[in-house]
């Protein structure tokens, strides 16, 4: 279909990431499909037709995601007006995370050493699961434990920082088992995003973690744990590769170490009444 290779030629042109490119693509064909119209016939009241029939089956999120793709279709493919359409809001729920000691036993809990390399840098590191199967060898320092992100999201190359013990544990799995590899973990192409998220699943299932754990969630739990250590919120944009810093701060609302570490002003209120009672007592004064 000659409309939807503009589509994908558009989107790769300006630099968004192949898992983009897919999911506008599949979007836009299933709105196509839907509507049943020619391109040059679409207009703003079949989207909103198609985007409220996918409320009654399909999650808030997943209507924003059609929504962008058939936004960017119209204005920057058919060059039509867009601005008619309400794009519904995203639900602000809180991601899940991990406590310090889930992560542990989620690491432990893997079957194979290349299993616990690769849950324990995506912990250590912060990174995306796009990012880590994209991981070079090339990529990393193990001697001044860092490493880039080669066009990350945005296209942007980024540093990151591993551990002193992953850094020492990567150098002897390539010493052993990876000598030939091109990339971190598989030799001549990428592993996929999905065989990352069986690892984590089985994982967790051995754990014994009821929380759902993705990738992902590896990612929130990095965060929030620097977070719980008193890391400036802006060094941590900077690690998560955040644009914006009002993304990272979404992490100041789950820290429950810090919550918990808060002084109750009730009990401040009491320690104040109690003192002063006893500075009372001690020079004989009566209430």
């Amino acid at each position: 279909m000659e409309v939807v290779d503009k589509l994908k030629a558009e989107l790769k042109m300006r630099g968004f990431s192949p898992l983009t490119v897919r999911n506008y693509t599949f979007f836009v064909e299933k709105f196509l499909k839907a509507i049943d119209k020619k391109p040059e016939e679409l207009n703003e009241d079949d989207v909103k037709l198609h985007l409220s029939e996918m409320f009654d089956t399909k999650s808030k999120n997943t209507i924003m995601l059609a929504a962008a793709a058939l936004k960017f279709f119209f204005v920057e493919v058919l060059k039509k007006d867009f601005a008619g359409v309400p794009l519904p809001k995203k639900e602000k729920r809180l991601p899940e995370v991990l406590t310090k000691e889930e992560v542990k036993n989620l690491i432990e809990s893997t079957d194979t050493i290349k299993s616990r390399l690769i849950v324990s840098l995506l912990y250590s590191t912060g990174l995306r699961v796009s990012e880590l199967v994209n991981l070079k060898v090339s990529d990393l320092n193990l001697e001044d434990k860092t490493g880039w992100v080669r066009r990350g999201k945005g296209s942007k190359d980024r540093l990151f920082v591993m551990s002193e013990s992953l850094s020492g544990e990567l150098r002897e799995y390539f010493e052993s088992r990876g000598k030939d590899n091109v990339f971190v973990f598989s030799k001549n192409k990428p592993l996929t995003t999905r065989n990352i998220q069986k690892i984590i699943k089985g994982a967790r299932e051995r754990a014994g973690i009821s929380k759902k754990t993705t990738p992902h969630t590896l990612r929130h739990s990095f965060a929030t744990h620097l977070l719980e250590q008193g890391i400036d919120i802006r060094v941590i944009q900077a690690m998560l590769g955040h644009s914006s810093l009002s993304t990272t701060q979404v992490y100041t609302h789950i820290s429950s170490d810090q919550l918990k570490k808060v002084k109750n002003p009730f009990d401040v209120l009491m320690e104040q009444g109690e003192a002063v009672a006893e500075s009372r007592a001690e020079q004989g004064v009566e209430d």
